[in-house]
């Protein structure tokens, strides 16, 4: 369910009531400072993630930045909108957190704060970024494999936010580890050698294919990619479930990604059987062949102008005038 709000400075936000567990309507004071600060009017009610899409469509036909009020489903939801439109390339995505996890917000360097992150959209810098295309769905971050796989358990069981995901685990144990085929174009291998494809075999437990760094509650799942550098960041967690459980706080920080295989390409496919694949913490599915392929310089975010700003950026200098 999702709120449509129009502000006079020509930003449309898009307002998630149900993110977090309904932080928007418990929040009362949190609310009415927002609804202050944006000076807009909530113009309808909607249900469901097909009408934040259509929402966020419409709004880019009609405004040139779209600001996302929510977690990491609803930003999910705005950025297939903004693509739908036809008009990404004219579009600013402007992010208020407002969600459990909020990961999405983390590589731009915005504030998981919602005060601090209201500053952005009238202080802040829109620079182009990458993202990525999973088959119809546009994403910064994606998996095949266990974390899909435990994603999907949890909204089965209908168990919202953290405690979904920790409830989920067990089912790790029965995961196959059936032998998958990896196709990259245009990329670059771990030694920096330029091919233009490859083939590749994995029993990976995990597959993280990657524009921005971070999934979930702040897990690191993707240290080396960066927002501009043209290329999808592909790891293979190609280790057992008994050594992922013992070396997860170094994977959540992102230090045991650093010791497998890691790809960079423009469009990767990969084929198995029954492949579960999220996308922003959603869930395409299960598939038995998935195509991910990067739209360089795509759309523009607001980032605060700070280092934190430009830390996943590979064009930008330290400092800017």
């Amino acid at each position: 369910m999702s709120e449509i709000k129009t502000c006079p400075e020509g930003m449309v936000c898009l307002i998630n009531p149900k993110a977090a567990n309904s932080k928007w309507m418990r929040r009362k004071r949190l609310r009415r400072h927002l609804e202050d600060a944006l000076q807009g009017e909530i113009i309808g009610p909607s249900g469901g993630s097909n009408s934040t899409v259509a929402m966020a469509r419409e709004a880019c036909l009609r405004s040139r930045i779209v600001v996302a009020t929510g977690g990491d489903g609803t930003i999910a939801d705005v950025l297939q909108g903004i693509f739908e439109s036809g008009r990404a390339a004219e579009t600013v995505l402007g992010i208020i957190p407002f969600g459990s996890g909020n990961a999405f917000r983390k590589s731009f360097g915005i504030p998981k704060n919602t005060y601090k992150a209201l500053s952005i959209l009238s202080e802040g810098v829109p620079r182009p970024v990458d993202i990525m295309r999973v088959e119809d769905k546009y994403a910064g971050f994606a998996s095949v494999g266990a974390t899909a796989a435990i994603t999907l358990d949890k909204i089965r069981k209908k168990i919202p936010g953290f405690w979904g995901h920790v409830l989920a685990i067990g089912r790790l144990i029965s995961f196959p580890r059936d032998e998958k085929t990896i196709d990259l174009y245009d990329g670059v291998d771990p030694d920096g050698r330029p091919f233009s494809h490859k083939t590749l075999t994995s029993n990976f437990l995990d597959c993280i294919v990657a524009k921005t760094n971070y999934f979930g509650y702040s897990w690191k799942a993707a240290p080396t990619a960066r927002l501009d550098d043209g290329l999808l960041d592909i790891t293979l967690i190609e280790t057992g479930v008994f050594k992922y459980g013992l070396a997860f706080p170094f994977i959540f920080l992102g230090w045991f990604q650093k010791t497998q295989r890691n790809f960079k390409a423009r469009k990767v496919v990969i084929r198995g059987q029954g492949l579960p694949v999220q996308y922003n913490g959603e869930i395409l599915g299960r598939r038995d062949t998935v195509t991910f392929e990067v739209r360089p310089a795509a759309l523009k975010v607001l980032c605060p102008d700070t280092p934190e700003g430009r830390k996943y950026f590979c064009r930008l200098p330290d400092t800017e005038a």
